[in-house]
């Protein structure tokens, strides 16, 4: 059972999950132009709930009426503010800003790499929560969603394949060595991580009140994971 506040501790300190600088920026852009790809058409009112650093969300924004970035770490957050305080199409909210939102204030969420930090109940809650939120007609994306059985060894070779096409191969070997060591690794062995199967993810999303589907390719790098567009 994964402890969300451990989680939010862990992203809102120092951590070596980015290799360098160069994964880094490359994590979060390829990112924002695959939450581009996404969006049905220009204009919507978008919110990206546990974004994280989100280096390039004027990419998303400049596409957007709206966009919110809604982060729980607050360290975090008080970067985006920062990063983003002359943008005003971004607005930069918590959690708890979120859940004040009106029925329909949405048209598309996305819940990127989010699920495998949640408990069960956690998630069900917070599928409720876009549920009220997005307007009839709208879009909710759930990215980077791990299936049971996933070896750490497969998240390795996505992460070095990943590595090769972006310039940053030899800082990931490199990087890989230090994950063994890292608090990273203590902190999943301790809280582990939620995975589900397409199927049972499908039915939590159905249940939810979205008609979901699988799409064709995760929003990250690692194949291994799934992305769903729920209707």
């Amino acid at each position: 059972m994964t402890d969300a506040r451990d989680w939010v501790t862990f992203w809102d300190t120092p951590h070596s999950i980015y290799v360098n600088a160069r994964h880094f920026d490359a994590h979060y852009r390829d990112i924002a132009d695959g939450i581009c790809r996404l969006l049905p058409r220009a204009g919507l009112r978008v919110l990206d709930y546990g974004c994280g650093e989100a280096l390039h969300a004027n990419r998303v924004a400049a596409r957007a009426a709206k966009l919110y970035l809604c982060e729980s770490a607050a360290n975090v957050r008080n970067h985006l503010a920062q990063r983003f305080a002359g943008n005003p199409a971004i607005a930069v909210v918590t959690p708890e800003d979120v859940e004040r939102m009106k029925d329909g204030a949405l048209d598309i969420s996305i819940v990127n790499s989010v699920a495998q930090y949640l408990s069960s109940q956690e998630l069900d809650r917070l599928l409720a929560l876009m549920r009220r939120l997005i307007a009839p007609g709208g879009v909710l994306i759930v990215g980077d969603v791990i299936a049971p059985g996933a070896h750490p060894l497969f998240d390795a070779l996505a992460l070095l394949r990943y590595a090769a096409r972006s310039g940053f191969l030899i800082a990931a070997l490199i990087g890989l060595v230090r994950t063994v060591f890292s608090e990273y690794r203590d902190v999943r062995a301790r809280l582990g991580v939620a995975t589900y199967d397409e199927a049972e993810f499908m039915a939590r999303l159905t249940a939810a009140g979205f008609v979901p589907e699988r799409l064709a390719e995760n929003l990250e790098h690692n194949p291994a994971r799934m992305s769903f567009r729920a209707r």
